[in-house]
């Protein structure tokens, strides 16, 4: 009888897709006008494979990466802060390391304007990625979402939405996912009637260099929790703001909050500013629902470039040995500050060891 009860539940357990789907979720992806001139070759083109080498086996842990790309690629001339448009290789480096997945709602995503916000999404689809968050029409919106990505049997739909676009206006046709509760209830909606095991809500949100979620954020996610969402990620606030594993009773599960993951890379100053935090998750598949194990994080720096012939390069917390010795200071900083001041009060996720 005992063999015959352990034979059941892993039958039960095959039937099920009970499998570990890995998720590794960063923040900000800027480009500023620093990082083109440190990209660019001498023949014109640029050439972004420094950047991003020592965290490539983090991203390539999982099943699915996801980045906020906060830059359109609007074509040329090539700009940094405030109207950004960046190469198209600089996607593509991204997609290169193993991202899967790219944001593209955000207050930037209009800097080019509409012509910009189209010319990204066709960059983006000539390269095989998938993205979501902005729209060359409501009838590309309405085939992409809910986006659900169907990983070792296990549905997960992605959604994402910002707070604005820095006040610049659509002129024509494009589609921008702005933070409403009323199309985020109706895409929630979707995608559970469409099988979604687990959903995960993107969110452009807060107040920018504010190393705690103010009172709107908490409020949205409160929310959100009541809606049945699994995932809420944030970013926009360029700092690291504290994660948080909630229970949810009306749902019965745990719900993982991340209110701001940093920059991912940039050439902000700021001490705060100057690195980020990725976010690594797993989802397991029990009793027919999506279950979040092991969420946790991993520091890294932005290692600005000395002088000519050198890029930008992204150092994890583990490797200060990778560290110019003037940047160490800076690296030193960044870590005690992010951990003493934000980590602190995280709940439940903790650093990967």
């Amino acid at each position: 009888m005992k063999l015959l009860s352990i034979l059941m539940l892993s039958v039960i357990s095959l039937l099920q897709g009970n499998h570990t789907v890995n998720l590794t979720f960063v923040g900000d992806a800027m480009q500023h006008a620093p990082q083109i001139t440190a990209a660019q070759q001498p023949d014109g083109t640029y050439d972004y494979s420094p950047c991003f080498q020592y965290l490539e086996d983090d991203i390539r842990w999982a099943d699915l990466a996801v980045v906020n790309l906060e830059c359109p690629l609007g074509g040329k001339p090539y700009t940094g802060y405030p109207c950004f448009s960046a190469p198209d290789s600089y996607a593509q480096q991204l997609r290169d390391v193993g991202f899967d997945l790219f944001l593209t709602a955000n207050n930037h995503c209009l800097d080019r304007r509409d012509k910009g916000l189209m010319r990204t999404c066709q960059a983006l689809d000539s390269m095989g990625i998938s993205h979501i968050g902005t729209y060359r029409d409501q009838q590309e919106r309405d085939k992409i979402i809910p986006h659900i990505v169907t990983v070792k049997d296990m549905k997960i739909a992605f959604l994402d939405y910002t707070y604005g676009t820095n006040g610049i206006p659509i002129q024509g046709d494009v589609v921008v996912d702005f933070i409403d509760q009323e199309l985020i209830a109706a895409d929630i909606a979707k995608a559970r009637e469409r099988g979604a095991h687990a959903i995960c809500v993107n969110l452009h949100w807060g107040i920018e260099y504010q190393l705690k979620p103010v009172a709107a954020q908490r409020t949205l996610a409160d929310w959100l929790v009541t809606q049945g969402v699994d995932l809420i990620i944030g970013g926009h606030p360029h700092v690291v703001e504290p994660m948080e594993v909630r229970y949810s009773e009306e749902h019965d599960k745990n719900v993982l909050l991340v209110y701001s993951m940093g920059n991912f890379i940039s050439n902000q100053s700021d001490i705060d500013t100057r690195g980020g935090a990725m976010v690594k998750v797993s989802l397991k598949m029990m009793n027919g629902r999506a279950v979040i194990v092991e969420p946790r994080y991993k520091l890294f720096f932005v290692q600005k470039p000395r002088g000519a012939g050198e890029n930008y390069v992204l150092i994890p917390e583990a490797r200060p040995d990778l560290l110019r010795a003037d940047a160490k200071g800076e690296f030193t900083r960044f870590m005690q500050r992010t951990h003493d001041l934000v980590m602190s009060n995280n709940k439940d996720v903790p650093v990967e060891q």
